[in-house]
């Protein structure tokens, strides 16, 4: 949803508070596109310091589908937002490139609401989403999921990778 902004820029310490409800379907992080289940209204204040400076405080809660690093189970992350921002409206489109500032969520005097959220989730990303912390997770040969059951695959073979390893420790064992 957009937010126009002329009327609070024109506002010298004028205050906008606003209840914006977001339409996030999904959340695209560069790995993959994640379904977005739940997400609460964004709460946004935003407050004209002066010079055509804006300060921007929003808080909502977002929760993402994500699989699990291990099993690849859906896991629902929820994602408790605080943000805080500070807006140059002075700023042309040519010098916030100049100026290496990515607020993409702003076009001319618009605040795209659903952007701002989704940029702040992504900077919030989970480097790893467990199902739960002992998840053990999917076997290698067959994809069986070894939280629901064992599969009949040998347990004792080596990963080829660690087999130089193996040799290794194997030739140095004295007993």
């Amino acid at each position: 949803m957009l937010v126009h902004l002329s009327d609070i820029v024109t506002q010298e310490n004028g205050t906008l508070e606003r209840e914006i409800p977001l339409s996030l379907e999904s959340v695209d992080s560069g790995e993959g596109c994640y379904r977005v289940t739940e997400q609460s209204p964004l709460h946004l204040v935003i407050t004209n310091t002066g010079d055509k400076v804006l300060e921007l405080r929003g808080e909502a809660d977002v929760t993402v589908q994500i699989p699990c690093s291990r099993c690849l189970e859906a896991v629902d992350w929820v994602f408790s937002l605080e943000i805080e921002r500070k807006l140059d409206m002075k700023q042309s489109a040519e010098d916030r490139i100049k100026n290496l500032d990515e607020s993409n969520y702003i076009t001319g005097m618009d605040l795209d609401a659903d952007r701002l959220v989704s940029d702040e989730i992504l900077i919030q990303w989970p480097l790893k989403v467990l199902c739960k912390e002992d998840c053990k997770g999917i076997c290698s040969k067959c994809g069986q999921n070894l939280n629901h059951g064992t599969c009949d695959c040998e347990k004792d073979s080596l990963d080829p990778r660690m087999a130089a390893i193996s040799d290794i420790f194997n030739k140095f064992k004295e007993v």
